[in-house]
C-alpha cells in the first residue's frame, strides 16, 4: 500500500496524574523512560509509526508547555509537525485541530490517532493491523477503532460491544461503555461480546470532518470561518484565539458514541495503556510472590503483589506489605494500596491545595 496519504496524529499533551509522583506537570509520563531502554514512551510511539509512515506525515499535538521536551525527544520533527494547544480541552478538540491542519495539507489523508503513552509489545502484529486498518478506511466511509480482546475483568478500561453486522469483514460497533464496576466487568468479560477500547482510531479525513460537523458544530463553527489559516503561519495565532472556546469533551463522547458508521477491528498485539501503576505491575517482571522492583534494588519479606519504584541506586526493604505501590521521585514518596490507585488523582489535587505546585 502506498503510504503517502497515510498520516499519524500522536496526542502528547496529557499530564498522566495517575502515575504521580513519577509523572509531574513539568514532565508527564509520555516523556519518561519507564523501562530503562533510553527511550521515552513518546519516542517509542514515534519510532513505531515511523516504520510504516513517512516521518513528515507524523504530527504531535501537545501543550505549549512541553515544546522543549518534544524537541529534545524528537529532534527530527520540523516545527510544522508539532501542533501546540494553548490549553487542554480533551481529545475531541485536539483531534479536530489536527484534522483541520492535515486536511489543509492533504484532503485525501487517512489518519491514525494514537495516544503517546501506550505500550505495544508485539509491534510487527500491531503494524500489520494498522496497515489493514488504513486499507479499510480508504475504501469505506467508516470511523474505525481498534479493540483489544480482554484477558480479565478490568475496571480501568472502557469497553466496546461488538455487533453481528460487519463491513468488509470488520464488525460494526453496537455500543461504547465507560469504565464499569467489577461486577459489570465480569459480565462483559464472560459474555465474549465486548472488547477493551484501546483509544486508537483510524479514519479518512473526509469522514471525520463530516462527523465533527454533524456532532460537534460548536467546534467546527469556531474553525470553519477561517479554515484557510490552517497549515499556514497564521495558524498559531488563530488557534490561540479560537481553541480556548472549544468544549472540553472526549472524542468518544463527542463523536464515536453518537455516530452510526463506527466499526471495531479486534486485535491482539500486546497492548497496555499504561494508565496506572497497576497496569505497569501487570506487565513487569515479578519475583515468585509477584513483587516488582523498578530501577531500584529491593528485598521483600512476607510481601506479595507489590510494585516499588525508587531512584536508581536506592534499596527498599519491605516487610509485611500486600498489594502496595511504593514510589519515590524527587521530593515525593507515595505509599498507596494498589486497589485504591484510582485515588491518586485526588492525592495530587489535595497536595496542590495544601502545599502548592511544589510537589505536583
Amino acid at each position: 500500500m502506498d503510504n503517502k496519504n497515510n498520516y499519524c496524529v500522536i496526542m502528547g499533551g496529557g499530564i498522566g496524574s495517575r502515575f504521580w509522583p513519577f509523572s509531574r506537570e513539568s514532565k508527564p509520563k509520555q516523556f519518561l523512560d519507564f523501562f530503562g531502554t533510553g527511550r521515552s514512551l513518546l519516542r517509542m510511539t514515534f519510532d513505531r509509526f515511523s516504520k510504516i509512515l513517512p516521518t513528515e506525515n507524523i504530527f504531535i499535538v501537545t501543550n505549549e508547555a512541553y515544546a522543549d521536551l518534544i524537541k529534545e525527544d524528537l529532534p527530527e520533527l520540523s516545527t510544522s509537525q508539532i501542533l501546540f494547544e494553548p490549553m487542554r480541552r480533551n481529545t475531541a478538540p485536539c483531534i479536530a485541530f489536527a484534522s483541520y491542519h492535515i486536511n489543509a495539507i492533504n484532503p485525501n489523508a487517512n489518519i491514525i490517532v494514537a495516544p503517546s503513552d501506550h505500550l505495544i509489545l508485539k509491534e510487527d502484529e500491531f503494524l500489520a493491523v494498522v496497515q489493514k486498518a488504513f486499507e479499510f478506511v480508504s475504501k469505506n466511509d467508516m470511523l474505525l477503532t481498534l479493540g483489544i480482546k480482554p484477558s480479565r475483568p478490568e475496571t480501568g478500561y472502557g469497553y466496546i460491544q461488538v455487533s453481528e453486522e460487519a463491513i468488509d469483514g470488520i464488525s460494526k460497533v453496537k455500543v461504547f461503555t465507560e469504565k464499569p464496576n467489577i461486577e459489570l466487568a465480569k459480565v462483559f468479560y464472560e459474555s465474549g461480546e465486548f472488547l477493551w477500547n484501546s483509544g486508537l482510531f483510524i479514519w479518512n479525513i473526509k469522514v471525520i470532518m463530516k462527523a465533527f460537523h454533524d456532532f460537534l458544530p460548536e467546534i467546527t463553527n469556531l474553525f470553519d470561518a477561517d479554515a484557510d489559516k490552517f497549515a499556514t503561519e497564521a495558524e498559531k495565532a488563530f488557534i490561540a484565539e479560537r481553541f480556548p472556546s472549544c468544549p472540553n469533551i472526549s472524542i468518544d463522547y463527542g463523536v464515536m458514541e453518537k455516530a452510526s458508521n463506527v466499526c471495531v477491528m479486534a486485535a491482539d498485539f500486546g497492548w497496555s495503556d499504561l494508565g496506572t501503576w497497576g497496569s505497569l505491575h501487570e506487565i513487569s517482571d515479578k519475583d515468585e510472590n509477584a513483587n516488582v522492583a523498578l530501577a531500584c534494588n529491593a528485598l521483600f519479606f512476607d510481601s506479595a503483589e507489590n510494585i516499588v519504584a525508587l531512584p536508581s541506586g536506592k534499596l527498599v526493604v519491605a516487610q509485611g506489605l500486600d498489594g502496595y505501590i511504593v514510589a519515590e521521585s524527587d521530593n515525593v514518596l507515595l505509599i498507596c494500596k494498589k486497589e485504591d490507585e484510582q485515588r491518586i488523582k485526588h492525592f495530587v489535587t489535595d497536595a496542590k491545595m495544601k502545599f502548592g505546585t511544589e510537589y505536583t
